[in-house]
């Protein structure tokens, strides 16, 4: 059975030309990056190269990219980084963090830690698009608020939010700014400067790299203190021996995404309004999960009604597609998504939404196979759910009483 793979947002697959650039380093070129030898320093030309290749794709300085072991050390050390930096003084006030409600657990849980140990955090809500009302931000700053983060892409519903107002306004007031860039990262143009941020979380494994590298780009002059301490890699801001293999296959998926974003991003949007509209137009009782026009251009969440979002996914898996009932890392959560609940859906309409999430490789004939797929998906699982017959009975009834 040929497999479709439409669940890109969880993971992609690696780059054969990715792949190329990291062999050498698992293979004969073994240094360690801080040895002074000649394999040490065939090492650390490679961490220095992939940093550059990391910073152009962000429009960053090379110094300001630290390496990470992915996208959750990256924002943990972004949010505990800045508040421990902000209360290092004896006697210091907590902190006071913003973020919104939709925000990747690698945030939340997070926040929600630094509430445990005393720091306040104001979780602002969004709207039925999963938008976040910029204005709502800066409303909830404080005196006391030290950092202020907001995702730039959802990764479930791919709602694009206006991080550049808010982190502008957050800065005019001395609070640092942060976003979590993991899923907008070489699906949408990415400007450090244009947005206005302090501090950037991105992932290695969402761009057709290796898993188990990501990036914090941290401004020159924004005091955020290590959250791993060690030796002096990276400057003295993440402690340990560089994953060379991994972040040199890092810096070409950042090469390789900013020469065909565009292209991509392109035909993603195609495909995926192309998979969008037949949805719609041939299966009844679903709507589209997410901003309209703000989003990203490979994501699609739709809510099919009288269903179990899990049930339709298990189908689809055994007719050979691969898709989500949303963020991978809430997989085994049996909750619905605090997305969708936060957008005011109701928990079995949110229990019921499938994730597709497309990318470079896939085919107008894999769309093509997929819609014909859902359909009989649907038909088939609603044709088992009582919620569906009662509905049926319902509306049945209701016809023949009029």
């Amino acid at each position: 059975m040929k497999r479709i793979y439409l669940d890109h947002n969880a993971t992609t697959p690696v780059d054969p030309e990715v792949l190329e650039e990291m062999l050498p380093f698992l293979r004969e070129a073994y240094g360690n990056a801080s040895s002074v030898h000649a394999l040490g320093q065939e090492a650390r030309k490679a961490v220095d190269r992939a940093r550059e290749r990391v910073a152009a794709l962000l429009q960053a300085d090379p110094k300001e990219i630290v390496f990470t072991s992915g996208g959750t050390e990256a924002d943990n050390h972004a949010l505990r980084g800045a508040v421990a930096a902000a209360t290092a003084a004896k006697g210091s006030a907590p902190a006071h963090l913003v973020t919104s409600v939709i925000e990747h657990p690698a945030v939340l849980n997070t926040a929600q830690m630094l509430e445990k140990r005393g720091h306040a955090v104001t979780y602002v809500p969004v709207d039925e698009h999963a938008l976040v009302n910029a204005d709502n931000v800066i409303l909830a700053l404080r005196p006391d608020t030290k950092l202020v983060s907001v995702m730039l892409a959802n990764n479930e519903v791919g709602t694009i939010q206006p991080v550049a107002a808010i982190a502008h306004a957050a800065r005019e007031r001395g609070v640092l700014a942060h976003t979590d860039a993991v899923q907008a990262l070489g699906r949408v143009p990415i400007d450090v400067r244009a947005l206005g941020v302090d501090l950037l979380s991105v992932s290695s494994h969402k761009i057709y790299g290796p898993k188990g590298v990501g990036a914090l780009f941290i401004r020159k002059g924004a005091r955020v203190s290590p959250l791993i301490y060690g030796g002096h890699q990276e400057s003295r801001r993440r402690g340990g021996t560089e994953n060379v293999a991994g972040i040199a296959g890092f810096g070409k998926a950042c090469e390789l995404s900013g020469r065909l974003l565009q292209e991509s991003a392109a035909r993603e949007a195609r495909l995926r309004d192309r998979l969008e509209a037949a949805i719609v137009e041939r299966i009844a009782h679903v709507k589209v999960n997410g901003h309209p026009r703000e989003r990203l251009p490979n994501t699609l969440n739709v809510a099919f009604r009288f269903v179990e979002g899990e049930s339709l996914l298990m189908n689809l898996d055994f007719e050979g597609i691969a898709v989500s009932t949303g963020s991978a890392c809430s997989s085994g959560d049996l909750k619905p998504s605090h997305v969708l609940v936060a957008m005011g859906m109701a928990p079995e309409d949110a229990h019921g939404s499938l994730r597709f999430s497309l990318g470079r490789r896939t085919t107008d004939e894999e769309i093509d196979t997929t819609i014909a797929a859902v359909m009989r998906v649907v038909e088939r699982v609603r044709s088992m759910s009582p919620m569906y017959r009662d509905f049926v009975k319902g509306r049945e009834a209701a016809t023949g009483a009029r």
